[in-house]
C-alpha cells in the first residue's frame, strides 16, 4: 500500500489518481516528480547518508528539485529548527541519537513535499522517543501536513485521526480513531 501511495509501484487493477492524474498512465519521470516534489518518506531505519551531516541529508531532496544553493539551505536550516534540531545541523548521523536521527529523517520528508509517507517510524526507538516522533506528527498536522502511517502498535495508531486495519492485503476495518 505505501509503494501504491509513493508512487513506488503502479496498480495492475483499478484505478489510483494522484492529484486528478491515473498513476498507471504516468511514465517514470512523472512518476519521480510526484516522489520528489509532493511525497516525503520517512523509515523505520532512517536511511541517512553516514558521511553527511543532518544539514546535509535534508538538502538532499532539494538538490534533486533543482534548487540553488542558498534556497536549499535556507529550507534545510528552517525545517531542522521546525523539528526541533537548530542545534544539532552539522552533526552526523552516529553523532545523534535515535530520536533525534528520526527527526533528521522526518525532516528530510517534510522539506519539500505536502504528503509525508511513514512506514514503521518508531519501530527502532524507545516508548519515549517514540511518543516525541508522534508528538512531531501531531504538530504538523495541525500544521496542514497530511502524514500516513503504517504501524502495527497500538498506542501509536491511536494518535490518527483516522484508522484503516488491513489484514491479508483487505480492508478489514476504515473509520476514525476516536
Amino acid at each position: 500500500l505505501m509503494n501504491m501511495l509513493g508512487c513506488l509501484d503502479t496498480p495492475t487493477a483499478g484505478r489510483y489518481e494522484f492529484n486528478t492524474k491515473n498513476v498507471a498512465h504516468m511514465v517514470d519521470d512523472e512518476l519521480a516528480e510526484i516522489r520528489n516534489r509532493e511525497i516525503g518518506f520517512v523509515f523505520q531505519t532512517f536511511n541517512l547518508l553516514p558521511r553527511s551531516d543532518a544539514l546535509h541529508n535534508v538538502e538532499l531532496p532539494l538538490i534533486y528539485a533543482g534548487l540553488s544553493a542558498h534556497v536549499r539551505r535556507e529550507r534545510a536550516l528552517q525545517t531542522l529548527h521546525n523539528v526541533g534540531l537548530g542545534d544539532r545541523v552539522h552533526h552526523r548521523p552516529n553523532e545523534l541519537s535515535g530520536g533525534q536521527r528520526q527527526r533528521v529523517a522526518i525532516a528530510r520528508a517534510l522539506v519539500n513535499p505536502s504528503i509525508i509517507l511513514a512506514d514503521e517510524p518508531t519501530g527502532n526507538l524507545d516508548t519515549r522517543t517514540g511518543e516525541e516522533i508522534m508528538g512531531l506528527f501531531d504538530q504538523l498536522y495541525e500544521q496542514g501536513n497530511t502524514i500516513i502511517v503504517v504501524t502495527h502498535e497500538e498506542d501509536i495508531a491511536r494518535h490518527a485521526r483516522r484508522i484503516v486495519r488491513l489484514r491479508d492485503g483487505l480492508i478489514e476495518s476504515d473509520g476514525p480513531a476516536y
